[in-house]
């Protein structure tokens, strides 16, 4: 927990709803100046879950309040610690719980679609299922800049965590309450998608892709659309440089030396020519040489001391 943070716990009232299943299910919603959809939210998540789980982020509103009469188990942070630290503390908090479901609080998602997702965790099939708004063929509801932006990030998510997977962006999920303790919870924002996903894919997690709805008639993220797509992008990138050397160092660095090896030829075919060797041209080839050859090996030696380290883990 960050210094100068503080939790409040409001406990939820004794539910005597009767369990309809053998597996206990926990919903964890975070949080961030909801006060107009999350009763409803939590109402409706009740109905298919043993637990729901408000973590409230910092809320200036009535989140918390709203979210406690609902029914819901509230923790507040104080001050605002971001999704990834929401998580975390949502994820310690539904200690017990076998199936932990995540999704989002501004009514953007149906609870009633927690059945399909929790189904291929109670049967054995997946210990991890991502909710794609995809995959039942309505790909034209959603606004075609966001469209546009999901298909950078989804490729970039791909690359990152060796997941294959459509919609990497989803806060719609299910997970085995025995993968808790995999995911590292350390992105602020909405990036934390993507970081979930990688930890996933490193520790070798069976993920399947379920179909749901989605709402974009009601009021989400308040976030620039073009920021948020380029800070998870960076943050996708940033773990690269850990995770995947051969592609944050290696291949950009081979495509660096084969330009300046381009170039080079292109040089000595002039001169050969009867040309002349331009000093500008000449010294960016060598730079881009240089620096290509640096990024290649550098890539290498990163990656090879990642599998090592993995192997003595």
């Amino acid at each position: 927990m960050a210094e100068g943070s503080s939790f409040s716990f409001i406990p939820q009232e004794t539910s005597e709803k009767e369990q309809k299943n053998c597996r206990k299910i926990a919903v964890i919603l975070p949080a961030y100046n909801e006060e107009v959809s999350i009763g409803s939210t939590v109402l409706l998540a009740r109905k298919y879950a043993d637990r729901v789980i408000v973590v409230d982020d910092g809320s200036t509103d009535r989140t918390a309040e709203l979210a406690a009469i609902a029914g819901a188990e509230v923790i507040v942070h104080s001050p605002n610690l971001g999704k990834g630290m929401a998580f975390r503390t949502g994820f310690a908090a539904a200690e017990g719980a076998d199936i932990i479901v995540t999704m989002d609080s501004d009514g953007q998602h149906n609870p009633a679609d927690i059945p399909k997702l929790v189904a291929p965790v109670l049967n054995g099939e997946a210990d991890m299922v991502n909710g794609n708004r995809y995959l039942n063929g309505r790909e034209t509801d959603t606004p075609a800049y966001r469209r546009i932006g999901q298909a950078i990030l989804d490729r970039a998510t791909v690359m990152n965590s060796g997941v294959k997977i459509i919609d990497s962006q989803s806060g719609f999920r299910a997970f085995s309450a025995s993968t808790k303790d995999i995911f590292r919870f350390n992105a602020h924002g909405m990036a934390i998608e993507s970081e979930m996903l990688a930890d996933a894919g490193r520790a070798a997690l069976r993920v399947k892709e379920v179909p749901i709805g989605v709402r974009y008639d009601v009021d989400g993220s308040t976030e620039n659309p073009v920021r948020h797509g380029v800070t998870v992008l960076l943050k996708i990138f940033k773990d690269m440089e850990y995770s995947k050397p051969l592609y944050y160092f290696t291949l950009p660095g081979f495509l660096l030396g084969a330009g300046g090896f381009y170039m080079g030829l292109t040089f000595v075919r002039n001169f050969y020519l009867g040309g002349s060797l331009e000093f500008g041209p000449t010294m960016l080839m060598i730079l881009l040489t240089i620096v290509g050859v640096f990024m290649s090996f550098t890539g290498v030696l990163l990656h090879s001391i990642a599998g090592l380290l993995m192997h003595l883990k």
